[in-house]
């Protein structure tokens, strides 16, 4: 029995959310229908150097390829890399038509429907463009932008502080929360700190399982500021990559993150480099963990942001409330912000 061209698209949306989100690379997913509209293959992407979406659905489907029809996430790349073009297999494996979701952001990847429309296929753009895109939200932004999506991740209590005022700040909140951080942790590309953070609470910054243990997949570490750590910091064990970036300007240590091709980052500095990345406008969304705790001083979660009246606030569109334990997180967005 044929499908709907909405359901075999949710199909391969489906197929892409398979993928690694925090992977240099698109999570994109592929349904490739015969001649007659049955499914034959449907294929995603598993990460930098593996088989495209388009490739694991043909290498599935087989002869069947032939006279169908490729529904896909992401128009197929025109780009040779550490694999070839998507456009190419599909020709070679005689696809028909291609209905793709979003159109492919990256100039250099980009052509794969013009080289397929020219070669006589019929490329059109499919249906469920906005939830194709919700997957891959942070990878098109710093295609379209230029520069990684940033988290800003916060822990706090219900009064705003993030340590006390001796500086002891474990634990602000439960461990269902913490648990919930490497989760977040793990769907990012690099976790941002900036030196003072770095020096006061020699933190680890990795991923890590319910036992305790690094999970096998990292995220980048990245130190910003000037002040050098010691030799024997965490952050120089060898338990994942760390990128220091030996400047105070936020826009400058987005620029070197970018260049390593990440495209998700979470920011976990304190007050002042929270303050500087907001100021310069340049945190995307907040993951704020809020503990039912008063403590009546200590450390403010974020520093000086300028204003001077209610009028000045940096005001935020929340998109989720969830309870974790005995904590609430809150995640937000600046107003304007997609």
């Amino acid at each position: 029995m044929t499908q709907t061209a909405t359901a075999l698209m949710q199909r391969a949306i489906d197929a892409a959310v398979l993928g690694v989100e925090a992977d240099p690379n698109p999570r994109v997913g592929c349904v490739l229908t015969d001649a007659g509209g049955e499914v034959v293959g449907v294929g995603h992407h598993r990460g930098a150097g593996t088989p495209h979406a388009e490739v694991d659905a043909l290498q599935q489907a087989g002869g069947a390829a032939r006279g169908g029809t490729a529904w896909v996430t992401l128009e197929p790349c025109d780009h040779t890399g550490r694999t070839g073009p998507c456009s190419v297999a599909l020709l070679d494996a005689g696809v028909a038509r291609v209905r793709y979701a979003v159109p492919e952001p990256w100039s250099e990847a980009a052509g794969g429907s013009a080289r397929l429309a020219a070669a006589g296929v019929d490329v059109a753009v499919g249906p469920l463009r906005e939830e194709a895109e919700t997957v891959n939200r942070t990878w098109l932004h710093a295609r379209r932008t230029g520069r990684p999506f940033v988290t800003w991740k916060s822990a706090s209590t219900l009064d705003g502080r993030s340590a006390a005022a001796d500086g002891s700040s474990r634990w602000v909140t439960g461990e269902p929360a913490r648990a919930d951080v490497h989760a977040l942790r793990a769907r990012c590309g690099a976790v941002l700190v900036g030196t003072g953070t770095a020096l006061a609470d020699d933190p680890a910054l990795t991923v890590r399982d319910g036992s305790g243990a690094p999970s096998a997949r990292q995220p980048l570490r990245v130190v910003v500021g000037t002040r050098r750590l010691p030799a024997d910091a965490r952050l120089h064990d060898g338990t994942a990559e760390t990128l220091v970036v030996p400047t105070h300007d936020p826009a400058a240590a987005l620029d070197a993150v970018h260049a390593t091709g990440v495209h998700h980052v979470l920011l976990e500095g304190g007050p002042t480099l929270a303050a500087a990345f907001l100021r310069a406008g340049l945190v995307d969304e907040v993951v704020a963990y809020v503990a039912p705790a008063l403590l009546g001083g200590g450390s403010p979660t974020v520093g000086d942001l300028g204003g001077t009246s209610i009028e000045d606030a940096l005001r935020l569109e929340t998109t989720d409330v969830t309870v974790l334990g005995g904590d609430v997180r809150i995640t937000a967005r600046p107003l304007g912000r997609s």
